[in-house]
């Protein structure tokens, strides 16, 4: 404890011991209310505790049935955990893989992610160069047993588990395939299945490379710096686009790291700051830059939190480089995983980081919620303004704002509910059976007879149709005008918006085409060149891109936003 005294005027006559009783005095009460404030804490833990152990004993001797002792006690610590933020969760044992997952994007199984379809667990994209694809599994298989145990009934999280084992262990999968009569059986080793987080990179020319980072597992900044000097060695790029799009984040010593490339050793990137002094740290650079003349864009989006927004954050801040996109999501919070026993673990958030300016981006207040338990954003009347190194100003409390921020013009049109009911996936899977190969993505598209054969199958053969969300609140608003009688003044009306409100499912298709043909084959691409060929053909009509290699080809604009001279 430190106790901070103003200077003391002591008047003629005031003895020196008078003022050090004084001084104790002082000093007492403070430990005095110290020590009683500790008391309290300290009870109110064990009260509670010893609460909560007592209704679980009264529960197991009294409840009329059974109980599940993990699943009770489990919906107590997530109840509880859920008050406080998302992001403060307990992960008992049987979680040890995810958690490996998250923090190395490393665990052993098929190389594979899964999906639930109408009721069944379904392959929805085998990984390239992994376990399941080399093996012949494809995006559309029905997982019927594994190991020979039937997968019918069992969810996501659980056949995950059935596919998942120690590297070299032999797998067997039967599956039921489309157009297929018989199920198929793919007997296989399972692998130790390692992510790059670098999805994918090329030279776009003009000495411009670009860059996806998905998310900042512990091999992040070496796999950054591995591609930047392939893409230099290659193409001799001068310039960089960086793309953290829905990249959520993940270590921040990764984000440091891959800052550290571009600025001098020892620069700060991050600081945290908690209740606990232990987690007060100021993170920097480890050493000398390796591309300290390289031009810099970053692209964000609504999807870009945490890690992603210390790197878009510092690099405003030290003015390193532009930010362009939408404002990100707005997550400022520090998780430290900790092992609680038994194997478990909880990820606690135990601080907030602020960039290099001191500003926080943090979004929402969880500390004060309202009388719902939902929280709200912090208003724009209360953030405050930072400066950059070159003096520009940026706000905090609501994630990173971009230099150039860009919109997403698309609407919630029929393309989302075809996409909601996997019509584009099972459209590929069909697709797929019946064409060998397709051309290159960026070369290829469909023809208007693979279009309307795919209109045919909507509206003629799966019979297609939705509720928009107007039609939903329409309703709400006609009962609303029944119960208060106005459903027959406004009867005309109300026929009137109704009958505008009904889809007509074919026009609406042809109205939307392009977004729908889109969608459709970046599905369809995916069943032959995976995550890379997925990227590779959205890059062609990206906005965001345009926006960023102007940028960075036109030195003087590039300099304009930064506030910098030449």
């Amino acid at each position: 404890m430190s106790i901070h005294f103003r200077k003391l005027n002591i008047a003629p006559g005031y003895t020196s011991y008078r003022v050090l009783a004084n001084i104790f005095l002082l000093y007492f009460i403070a430990f005095s209310l110290s020590s009683q404030t500790k008391d309290e804490k300290y009870f109110k833990i064990n009260k509670n505790l010893s609460v909560f152990n007592s209704i679980l004993r009264e529960l197991d001797a009294y409840y009329v049935d059974t109980l599940d002792y993990d699943k009770v006690v489990l919906t107590g610590i997530n109840s509880m955990l859920s008050s406080l933020d998302p992001y403060t969760v307990y992960m008992p044992e049987e979680m040890n893989d995810d958690l490996k997952m998250m923090t190395t994007g490393e665990y052993a199984g098929i190389g594979a992610l899964i999906m639930q379809k109408d009721g069944r667990v379904v392959i929805s994209e085998p990984y390239e160069g992994m376990p399941a694809q080399k093996n012949g599994l494809l995006a559309g298989d029905v997982i019927l047993e594994v190991d020979g145990v039937s997968a019918t009934g069992k969810t996501t999280a659980q056949v995950s588990e059935m596919l998942k084992g120690k590297n070299g262990t032999e797998i067997t999968i039967k599956i039921e395939r489309w157009n297929e009569k018989k199920p198929i059986v793919k007997k296989f080793i399972r692998e130790n299945i390692q992510f790059n987080p670098v999805t994918y990179y090329a030279v776009l020319g003009n000495g411009v490379g670009y860059l996806m980072l998905n998310d900042f597992t512990d091999k992040a900044a070496l796999e950054f710096k591995n591609a930047v000097n392939d893409m230099m060695k290659t193409g001799q790029i001068k310039s960089l686009i960086v793309d953290v799009r829905n990249n959520p984040g993940g270590l921040v010593d990764e984000a440091v790291k891959i800052m550290g490339y571009f600025v001098p050793k020892g620069t700060s990137i991050v600081s945290t700051k908690g209740r606990n002094f232990e987690t007060d740290r100021t993170y920097k650079t480890p050493s000398d830059p390796v591309f300290p003349e390289m031009k810099l864009a970053v692209m964000v989006n609504r999807g870009s939190a945490s890690a992603s927004e210390i790197l878009a954050g510092a690099l405003q801040d030290l003015d390193r480089g532009i930010v362009i996109g939408e404002r990100t999501f707005g997550k400022g919070l520090v998780q430290s995983i900790r092992p609680v026993g038994y194997g478990g673990n909880i990820k606690v958030t135990m601080a907030k980081y602020y960039t290099p300016s001191g500003r926080c981006v943090q979004a929402l207040d969880y500390s004060h919620r309202n009388e719902d338990g939902s929280v709200g954003r912090i208003p724009d009347s209360l953030t405050t303004a930072f400066k950059t190194a070159n003096g520009r100003i940026v706000r905090d409390g609501g994630g990173v704002l971009p230099d150039s921020v860009t919109t997403d013009s698309r609407k919630l049109n029929i393309a989302y509910y075809i996409l909601m009911q996997n019509h584009y996936f099972d459209y590929a899977t069909r697709y797929a059976q019946k064409h060998k190969s397709i051309a290159s993505p960026d070369k290829f598209s469909l023809t208007d007879a693979e279009f309307n054969d795919f209109v045919n199958y909507l509206v003629n053969e799966k019979k297609f149709t939705y509720t928009t969300q107007t039609e939903n609140y329409f309703k709400q608003l006609a009962e609303v005008a029944e119960f208060e009688g106005f459903d027959q003044t406004a009867k005309a009306e109300f026929d009137a918006l109704k009958a505008r409100l009904m889809p007509d499912v074919e026009k609406n298709i042809h109205d939307n085409r392009k977004e729908i043909e889109e969608m459709l084959t970046v599905e369809i691409i995916q069943r032959y060149y995976f995550q890379k060929g997925q990227v590779q053909y959205m890059l062609k009509d990206d906005t965001d891109l345009k926006v960023a290699t102007d940028f960075l080809k036109n030195n003087s604009r590039y300099n304009q936003v930064l506030k910098k001279q030449g």
